[in-house]
Parts: structure tokens; C-alpha cells; sequence
């Protein structure tokens, strides 16, 4: 048994603190949810401290870093979680793993992570050196499971976790691919419509060009432009492509541009309905682990993908740091979902968070499932039409010049 410090709210929301003895973390938040009283810190002395030395060495281990693919990550998180559900010592499963892969960045992280394993280091601590692979999320829930001896079912949630990470980004690119090649080919179809093929066809009209149409001239125009300048153009857009990924990642840049796409009819939906999922997910795993609401916050805020509805659940810690819940000012922010704050505030009061959160959390994934492929299918419709009005645009601007002649013969 051991002593846990906490910090803590009650049903009323009053502040209190205290010391409470248990077996892990995880324990101690039970306890404290059968007396009405919901963590909002937990001290973890000899463990938190080798925590806060892992986070402060990492800037200086970089050098060292070893990245692998999310799905290699996933691959490895299942075949771990397999062995240690057979019972296998973590040790010995990292180097079955290991005899396992072909690719050299997997073999060379698992030969990494096995080293310093065998050299005493906690699994968690080798993980926090390769921050590119292992995300705070996931180095803060394998540290939980060796501080309360539940390894095997923290792994279990992340072998959950990481594959619907896998699964959404599988369905972004498939929902992306279709309409970057129908505006691929759309826009070069334009291009070799306005620097080769207009220019032929006016040309052997030999029409007067103060008697063309209007719409004949305006696409004479930028043609023109792009056959003597279309260097300059390609060089403009490049600079600014550039200036704007710049900005973008900039920390004001992405918050203005995160900010803007929430706002974006379709897009903003998307973005909202996954972070829903992402957050209730995240949370709820973190908790079921014997993660702290705060700490559970901050590793939180970095999984949902947008720096604007980041910046919300920063400011629900720092609501939930003076005593308030987590729920009042979640719906506050007016960004997250209705649904996802009833059920975080009833979670509050009955001291079931993570588990409703879990059981919500499927319901939500359903439905951004099903905005991706509302997406999917309407992105592309918008698209061709859109295109299909330029590249009409250019035919009929084209043929005018041509219909005109005829009527003048007939005349």
C-alpha cells in the first residue's frame, strides 16, 4: 500500500485535499469517487519524479530519436500487448518482437527500447526518448500501467486507441484522394487549354481581336499572360505556398488557420466530430488507467488535432485547477459537442467518467464515420462541378468566335 497527496472536488463543487492510502493510482481515484470526491491531482512521489527527469532529458537525447510509421507503432503495440496478455516478461517480449520485423528503423527501435530495458530503465522512460514514435499519450498511459502493475490492460487501450487513429487517418486519405485527382487533372486540363489550344484555334480564325467576344478576350488575356509569365506565376505561387506552410506552422499562424477551419461549413464539422471522438477516447482511457483529470487534460489537448479546440480544453484546466468541473466550462467554449458535456458532467456526479466516456465514445466514432463519408462523397460532386463550369467556360469562350463566323456567312 502506499500514500497518495490529492487534490480533489466533491459533488458540490468544493475544493478539498488530503492524503488517502492504496494500492496504485487507480485505487486511490476509486476511493475517492465511493466518498463523492473527484481527483484532480495525484501525488505519485518516486515515480512522478522519474517522469519529470524523462520529459526534461529528452531535448538532449534527440540526437538519438528513432521514428517509425503509426502503423508499424500499431503493429508493435498489438504483438506487445499479445505477449504480455500470454504472460510474458517485458523483456523477453521486446526481443520476440524484434526477431519478428524486416524494416531497419523498427528493428534498430526495438533493439533501442531493449537495451535500456535490460539495463534497468522502466519501459516508459526508454519509450519518452523516441517522443517521434511514442506520443505523450502514450508514454503517460505505459507509465501508469508499470506504476499500478496493469501494463497489460494500459496496452490493451492503446493497441484500441491507436488503431481508430489508424482507421481515421486510413478514411481522411481515401476521402482526399478522389477529389486531388479530379483537381489535378482538371487544372492541367485548363492549363493546356489556355497555352495551346486557344491560342491554335483563334488563330486560324484570324479574326480581328477588337471584335472578339468578351469572354474570348478575357481568355486571350490570360493566356498571353501565362505563355510570358507563366514562369513568374509558378514562381509566386511556390513562394507563397511556402510563406503560408510557414505561417500555418507558426503557433499564432496555426491557431488563426485551426480557428478558420471550424468555421468552414463541411470541414468544421468533420474536424468537430472527431475530436469529439478523439476526446472522449483519450480521456476516458486515461482515467480507466489512473490517470488524474488534469493530467489527463494536458496529454488530452495534444490528441485532437485542432490548436483552437486545444486551447478550450487549456482553459477548462485552468477552470478545473480553481474547483470548478470539467463539464461547465467545456460547454462554456461552445465548441464541443452537447451530448459529450452531459455526459462528462453526469460522469462527474456518479464518479464514472471514464467509463461513460468509453461507452460514448463508440457512439461518436459512428458518427464521424459517417460525416467522413458524407464528406467523401459530396467533396467530389462539389469539385467536378466546379470544374465542370471552367472548363465549359473555356469551350463556349472558345466556339464563340467560330459560331460568329458562320453567322456572318450565312449573312
Amino acid at each position: 500500500m502506499s500514500l497518495f497527496e490529492y487534490k480533489a472536488v466533491d459533488t458540490a463543487g468544493k475544493a478539498c485535499k488530503g492524503v488517502i492510502e492504496a494500492s496504485d493510482r487507480r485505487t486511490a481515484i476509486g476511493l475517492l469517487a465511493q466518498k463523492g470526491q473527484f481527483a484532480l491531482e495525484l501525488g505519485q512521489t518516486l515515480s512522478e519524479a522519474k517522469a519529470v527527469s524523462s520529459m526534461t532529458d529528452t531535448a538532449a537525447q534527440r540526437g538519438r530519436q528513432i521514428y517509425v510509421s503509426g502503423r508499424e507503432t500499431l503493429a508493435i503495440s498489438t504483438q506487445l500487448s499479445t505477449a504480455l496478455k500470454a504472460g510474458l516478461p517485458v523483456l523477453e517480449a521486446l526481443q520476440i518482437i524484434r526477431e519478428q520485423q524486416s524494416k531497419p528503423a523498427t528493428i534498430h527501435l526495438l533493439d533501442e527500447l531493449s537495451r535500456q530495458v535490460s539495463s534497468g530503465k522502466p519501459l516508459s522512460d526508454a519509450m519518452a526518448e523516441h517522443p517521434k514514435t511514442f506520443g505523450p499519450l502514450y508514454v503517460s498511459m505505459v507509465r501508469v500501467g508499470e506504476t499500478g502493475g496493469i501494463l497489460e490492460q494500459t496496452m490493451d487501450q492503446l493497441v484500441r486507441l491507436l488503431g481508430r487513429e489508424e482507421k481515421i487517418k486510413s478514411n481522411i486519405k481515401n476521402a482526399a484522394a478522389y477529389p486531388v485527382v479530379v483537381l489535378s487533372v482538371g487544372m492541367i486540363s485548363a492549363v493546356v487549354m489556355l497555352i495551346w489550344v486557344l491560342p491554335k484555334i483563334i488563330g486560324t480564325i484570324g479574326s480581328d481581336p477588337a471584335m472578339l467576344p468578351m469572354p474570348t478576350k478575357v481568355l486571350l488575356g490570360i493566356s498571353a499572360f501565362l505563355i510570358h509569365y507563366g514562369w513568374l506565376a509558378a514562381i509566386a505561387v511556390i513562394a507563397g505556398w511556402y510563406a503560408f506552410v510557414k505561417w500555418k506552422n507558426s503557433p499564432e499562424g496555426r491557431l488563426v488557420w485551426d480557428t478558420f477551419k471550424l468555421k468552414i461549413p463541411i470541414v468544421g464539422k468533420v474536424l468537430r466530430t472527431l475530436a469529439v471522438g478523439r476526446f472522449a477516447r483519450t480521456l476516458g482511457s486515461l482515467c480507466k488507467s489512473g490517470i488524474t483529470i488534469l493530467e489527463g487534460l494536458a496529454v488530452v489537448r495534444d490528441t485532437l488535432g485542432n490548436e483552437a479546440l486545444a486551447v478550450q480544453i487549456d482553459k477548462v484546466a485552468s477552470e478545473v485547477k480553481t474547483g470548478r468541473s470539467v463539464a461547465e466550462p467545456l460547454g462554456q467554449s461552445g465548441l464541443f459537442d452537447k451530448l459529450l458535456v452531459q455526459i462528462v458532467a453526469i460522469g462527474e456526479q456518479t464518479g464514472r467518467l471514464d467509463e461513460l466516456l468509453l461507452q460514448a465514445a463508440d457512439t461518436f466514432d459512428e458518427q464521424a464515420d459517417a460525416v467522413l463519408v458524407q464528406f467523401a462523397s459530396l467533396l467530389p460532386t462539389i469539385l467536378i462541378l466546379a470544374l465542370a463550369a471552367v472548363i465549359g467556360f473555356i469551350i463556349a469562350a472558345t466556339l464563340l468566335p467560330i459560331m460568329g463566323m458562320d453567322l456572318t456567312s450565312v449573312r
